[in-house]
């Protein structure tokens, strides 16, 4: 017997649609956030030094920074390390920044830059070449012209890779915490500025660092360039808000540890402390850059030093999360508890974005050889659905398309495995590469989507079918919400009550009511029909809202897609099923008897 009945269900917007809209990043200076492709953003990233990294190293960090929570890494570039010889610079094997840049959107994170001149850094000189002090009365850190040579061949270099020209760049440093150096030269800030501006243009978003002092700020920042501060646990809370009429809540340099002299002890902050304030930092709802995240190794002759003078070791590790040589730490495990209480880890879907690399006119193998989609995949071409990838059952699909069409793969998790005899750890997304005949897909663009987040905010905006939208082919259609309202009377005693929701003819998806995740659906595998709905879910006092996303077909052509509510639960529903069932749960042995 039903104890509700559900109104008419609305199209709403068809999923990933906007995500063909230009890419920017900006400042919202009114509502005191950054704006990513117009939504609001925070960074939550890791200071990682390509330079003190071998190259083959590389996918592996970014990786597991990844892993962390991080959806972003800030890394610094030594002017010294690239051309070490007036005029000759060097951009290959170790020195490979775009080959690092690539790789770091290929895993899916955005990228703070810092390209000095100066960067400190603990590096030889902060960077700057040794050669420039053959001019004996050079005046460093001020205007130079091998420092505009240098700028324009570096910026000239990265301009590609800036998130508005679809690389991961989100936002680039002028100098270094120039407010602690003596000089305090505006016109020095105001002609870099200019610098960065003729080459970069004038949507990217540049940013200076300084320390946590007035002065520090006054002499480091400039008008028109967003101005960031760093310090270590301790005074996090009063220095944000000191500085809030200066600037917003950023710290590029959140010390997860701190560097090392020939002769004296091992620098060390514990994990709890580093922990304790990390959360209170980004409880304030501030962006925040942990400095290092990896140290790495100074090689060679590039260590710097200090005044009084004391030259730094050649081990970077710095007690920051990933050691030295990348492995996990405790430290390592505490932050990324901290990030997961701010920012989900257990996404539900990535999107996935690719082209066809060539023309595939009759039937092509679009393959998972390695059974590395986890765990299942909807995929899509030039906005058509073609088929459905599934872990350990369906690991090729047949797809047509012309060279360069795009490709949409939404990628489901399904659940991480929570025992066994072997080693467990269940990553999600596309775990192993796809191949389209013979050829291996490259160049993806990865989306991380917070669907929850999206729909408690509004996000998702309601759509009326037109005439013109594609044709919907009767086996599959694109992932789509849904979404209506129904009303429970007022002044009846007992009600709301629990109930039970049934989608009849609806396929595969996720439901959500006011805004709550009640979980899958996927009656068509079975055995559960329905789902629980607790009656604190409900009020009588407004209509109550029912989203629902349904993956691979919904019954609203024709007419009106519809749900039901009843007070008898369905959980026993025939369906063929793939794994064995264990009838006998304990042996004899087991027993109490």
């Amino acid at each position: 017997m039903s104890l509700l009945s559900a109104g008419s269900i609305l199209l709403l917007l068809l999923f990933g649609e906007s995500l063909g809209a230009p890419r920017s990043f900006s400042i919202d200076y009114k509502n005191d956030c950054f704006r990513k492709d117009g939504e609001e953003f925070r960074f939550i990233s890791g200071g990682i030094h390509y330079f003190r990294i071998p190259r083959v190293y590389w996918k592996d960090r970014l990786l597991k920074m990844h892993m962390a929570g991080l959806n972003a890494i800030q890394t610094y570039i030594p002017w010294s390390f690239h051309e070490e010889i007036p005029g000759q610079f060097s951009f290959s094997g170790d020195r490979d920044l775009g080959h690092f840049l690539q790789v770091a959107q290929d895993i899916g994170l955005l990228v703070i830059l810092r390209p000095g001149p100066y960067i400190c850094a603990e590096w030889d000189m902060g960077g700057m070449p040794a050669w420039l002090l053959k001019k004996k009365d050079i005046k460093l850190r001020t205007s130079d012209p091998a420092v505009d040579r240098w700028m324009g061949k570096l910026l000239s270099t990265v301009k590609p890779f800036l998130y508005q020209n679809g690389g991961p760049i989100i936002s680039v440093q002028v100098e270094n915490e120039y407010g602690s150096y003596y000089a305090c030269d505006h016109d020095y800030i105001r002609h870099l500025t200019k610098l960065f501006r003729s080459y970069l243009g004038n949507e990217v978003v540049l940013f200076t660092t300084d320390g946590p002092g007035i002065s520090y700020i006054k002499c480091g920042s400039i008008q028109d360039v967003y101005a960031t501060v760093d310090f270590g646990p301790g005074r996090h809370t009063q220095i944000l808000m000191g500085f809030a009429s200066y600037l917003s809540q950023v710290n590029s340099e959140f010390y997860t540890g701190w560097l090392d002299h020939w002769g004296s002890p091992h620098s060390v902050i514990s994990s709890t402390r580093v922990a304790k304030s990390l959360n209170e930092v980004l409880a304030t709802g501030a962006n925040v850059n942990m400095y290092m995240f990896i140290g790495g190794t100074t090689f060679g002759y590039w260590n710097g030093a200090n005044i009084p003078y004391a030259p730094q070791p050649t081990s970077y590790d710095f007690n920051a999360p990933l050691t030295e040589a990348g492995d996990l730490t405790e430290k390592y495990f505490a932050i990324r508890e901290v990030i997961k209480m701010v920012c989900s880890l257990a996404l539900g879907f990535v999107l996935y974005r690719t082209t066809l690399p060539v023309n595939c006119s009759t039937p092509t193998p679009l393959s998972s050889p390695l059974n590395g989609v986890h765990d299942r995949a909807y995929v899509s071409i030039d906005g058509v659905a073609v088929g459905i990838l599934e872990r350990d059952r369906v690991i090729t699909i047949n797809v047509t398309g012309n060279a360069g069409s795009q490709v949409d793969i939404l990628v489901e998790n399904m659940g991480r495995v929570n025992y066994g005899h072997q080693d467990f750890k269940d990553f999600k997304g596309l775990v192993t590469n796809l191949t389209l005949g013979n050829n291996t897909l490259a160049g993806w663009t990865m989306y991380s989507l917070s669907i929850d987040k999206a729909i408690n905010e509004g996000v998702i905006k309601e759509k009326e079918a037109t005439a013109t939208d594609p044709p919907r082919p009767a086996a599959l259609s694109l992932p789509t919400f849904y979404g209506g309202s129904f009303v429970i009377p007022d002044g009846i005693p007992d009600l709301p009550q629990d109930t039970y929701i049934k989608l009849p003819k609806w396929r595969k998806g996720q439901i959500w009511i006011n805004g709550f995740n009640l979980g899958r659906y996927w009656p068509v595998r079975g055995p559960q029909v329905t789902l629980f709905v607790p009656a604190n879910l409900l009020t009588t006092t407004a209509p109550n809202n029912v989203t629902i996303l349904e993956l691979e077909r919904a019954p609203c052509s024709p007419g009106p897609c519809t749900v039901e509510f009843t007070n008898t639960p369905i959980l026993n529903a025939t369906a063929a099923s793939h794994y064995k069932r264990h009838l006998e749960l304990f042996s004899r042995e087991d027993s109490l008897g």
